[in-house]
């Protein structure tokens, strides 16, 4: 819940979570790894991400809508191309095990802002992210309001431009089709069985405000869209989408801009969960390319 006019409670620092992560982790290779949270809102909200060790600069992994960054990006942060960074797997506010005020407006600049605060906090700087969905738009659009957090872009199946809403969709289509009182009375059940168990575990994580009022800004987007701030960015960036998919809509401008898109085989929009060495492979190409 929102917290109203509080003051920010003092941050607490990280707490230690000892353990394997993924599955390529021996035993003889512990690995500490950390909680961290801090305030990122006037009324003390708190974004919390876990964080692996590693050398910098950063690499920072964000999730889309109704999911969490640990379940959906763990095994890719662990995987032997791509550890060995600093990793910061990041819950946007509303999701997972960050807090779930009801009196944030969940617009895709509030999530970035949120975002470069609990960065900002981290002491973090020229990061790399790598973002799922609407964490991809999210990522976009903290690359061009907060240029010093960002130094690189892997879009993985991103939103970049407005949709309508679709009553009976899936995903953001079908929430935002909903008003919010409707949504919050009991239209969430119905998005439920519309999203099935897989996403449903980590959705019901997701504050019901949190789920409907970014699920709305992500199918409105923002002005300029997140295509055209994508466009305009000097960093580099790499779209990757499922090849079954066909390539994606504006892929020649995308590419014309600079922006690698990359068609990954045998997988649908969760390409880190479906093919997780095929993603590791091109993600850390991406990361590892030139402009």
């Amino acid at each position: 819940m929102g917290h109203g006019s509080h003051k920010p409670p003092v941050d607490r620092g990280a707490a230690p979570l000892r353990g394997r992560l993924g599955s390529y982790r021996s035993a003889d290779e512990p690995e500490e790894l950390t909680m961290r949270d801090t305030a990122v809102t006037p009324g003390g909200d708190r974004i919390r991400w876990v964080e692996l060790p590693g050398q910098e600069p950063a690499r920072v992994y964000v999730h889309g809508l109704g999911a969490t960054s640990p379940a959906y990006f763990a095994q890719a942060a662990a995987h032997p191309l791509l550890t060995g960074r600093r990793s910061l797997l990041v819950d946007l506010l509303g999701h997972g095990i960050s807090d779930r005020p009801t009196d944030f407006d969940y617009r895709l600049e509030s999530h970035a802002d949120a975002l470069a605060a609990a960065l900002t906090y981290a002491g973090v700087t020229g990061a790399e992210l790598v973002a799922h969905s609407m964490g991809g738009s999210v990522a976009v659009v903290l690359a061009s309001r907060h240029p010093r957090l960002v130094s690189r872009l892997v879009l993985v199946d991103a939103n970049l431009d407005p949709v309508t809403p679709v009553s009976g969709a899936p995903g953001s289509g079908g929430i935002a089709a909903l008003s919010e009182p409707d949504f919050l009375a009991g239209g969430w059940q119905h998005i439920r069985d519309l999203a099935g168990p897989h996403w449903w575990s980590t959705m019901r994580l997701t504050g019901l405000e949190a789920l409907h009022r970014s699920a709305v800004h992500l199918t409105r987007g923002t002005t300029p869209t997140m295509r055209e701030l994508l466009l305009e960015l000097s960093i580099p960036r790499t779209f990757l989408y499922p090849a079954a998919d066909g390539s994606p809509a504006g892929a020649d401008a995308l590419s014309e801009a600079g922006v690698r898109v990359v068609p990954v085989p045998d997988c649908g929009h969760n390409i880190m969960l479906d093919q997780p060495d095929a993603f590791a492979r091109e993600t850390a190409a991406a990361l590892s390319a030139h402009g």
